[in-house]
């Protein structure tokens, strides 16, 4: 067994009343951080996918929260509630599918709640106070969760990904991508085989970068090789990260998700799925109820910004995120151990020990 690998880079960070954030649209040709100054300039870069996966997301988010708080200069504890509140509801929307985003904004609110009427300046404490936490909860999460997934990867062999679910996606060593490094830690000799990930191709652009960067073997894979790569046995198993997984196990997590779950169970390989308790959704009894974000028609028609590639005037469906039914998951890896069917049942056990109740 070898040591973890350390991250030479970071996703989100605090640094007095500055949200500084990885610029993930700069990658993998450019490694700039972006420096917001202000909470419009966090939510832009969300909204962007300067910073995105949805961990990643909700840590960012709870720093926009502590900085819209820093800044405002009411001294009067209502006036300073009062000109929060709406920064916070205006945070929380900035994308709709990715739960953790509401649930870090939510939890500050119930911070804000808790020390209502108190001195502005320890309400801005108690805020930021939570928002470090969240950001350290999210790091441990990352490791447990990547020590309970390595346990299901084979000891040699190839595991299939989509979109980026490693360390730029999180603020630790990520979900997905995190069972994948933990496994290697424990000597298991795993590569990665990453799907491209159309249109934003944030598997060719990301997780490739990041395997590089962490000494991980990786492949592409074009996103419609994927089926034939799986009837041919080229694949162990696959590992996907989430982004909203609902109370009875559905799973809403970047497009093209779907097909390889439901390929995955043609073909005889698990479909496993790393999120952190954040990113259940109990409140949600299937998959149905996930809003699926439409982005703009020109991330298909003029990808990457550098060229057309459909004729003028052609428009494109464009929906960032699909749902996997839970009956194609195998498992669900959390930072409390390993979820299965029945979901329901499982995925309340998770919550609750992440609880402490």
């Amino acid at each position: 067994m070898t040591g973890p690998q350390t991250l030479s880079f970071t996703v989100v960070q605090w640094e007095g009343g500055v949200v500084r954030l990885l610029d993930q649209t700069r990658l993998p040709d450019v490694e700039e951080y972006l420096d917001c100054r202000t909470t419009k300039d966090v939510i832009a870069a969300i909204q962007r996918l300067s910073v995105r996966g949805a961990p990643a997301i909700g840590v960012a988010g709870a720093y926009a929260v502590a900085q819209a708080a820093w800044l405002r200069v009411e001294t009067d504890p209502a006036a300073f509630r009062a000109g929060l509140l709406p920064e916070m509801q205006a945070i929380r929307e900035a994308r709709p599918t990715a739960v953790n985003l509401a649930w870090a904004v939510d939890r500050l609110r119930g911070v804000l709640d808790r020390v209502d009427g108190r001195p502005v300046q320890e309400q801005k404490d108690a805020v930021l106070a939570e928002a470090r936490k969240i950001h350290a909860e999210d790091v441990a999460a990352c490791d447990a969760l990547g020590r309970f997934g390595a346990e299901l990867l084979p000891a040699a062999g190839t595991v299939l990904t989509h979109c980026n679910a490693g360390a730029l996606a999180t603020s630790g060593r990520g979900t997905a991508i995190s069972v994948i490094y933990a496994a290697r830690d424990a000597g298991k000799d795993v590569h990665v085989l990453a799907d491209e990930t159309r249109p934003l191709l944030q598997g060719a652009r990301l997780t490739a970068w990041e395997c590089r960067k962490m000494g991980v073997p990786v492949r592409i894979l074009c996103d419609n090789a994927a089926g034939w790569v799986l009837s041919k046995g080229g694949v162990d198993c696959i590992v996907v990260g989430a982004d909203r997984i609902a109370g009875n196990g559905d799973v809403a997590n970047k497009i093209g998700t779907y097909p390889l779950a439901v390929m995955a169970r043609e073909h005889g390989v698990p479909f496993y799925v790393a999120a952190p308790t954040s990113t259940l959704d109990l409140s949600l009894a299937s998959g149905d109820e996930i809003p699926i974000e439409q982005r703009a028609s020109d991330e298909v028609t003029i990808p990457q910004g550098r060229g057309r590639v459909a004729p003028e005037g052609v428009e494109a469906l464009n929906p960032a995120f699909d749902v996997t039914p839970n009956r194609l998951v195998a498992a669900i890896i959390t930072e409390q151990g390993i979820a299965r069917a029945p979901y329901v049942e499982s995925l309340a056990a998770m919550v609750k020990a992440a609880s402490g109740s």
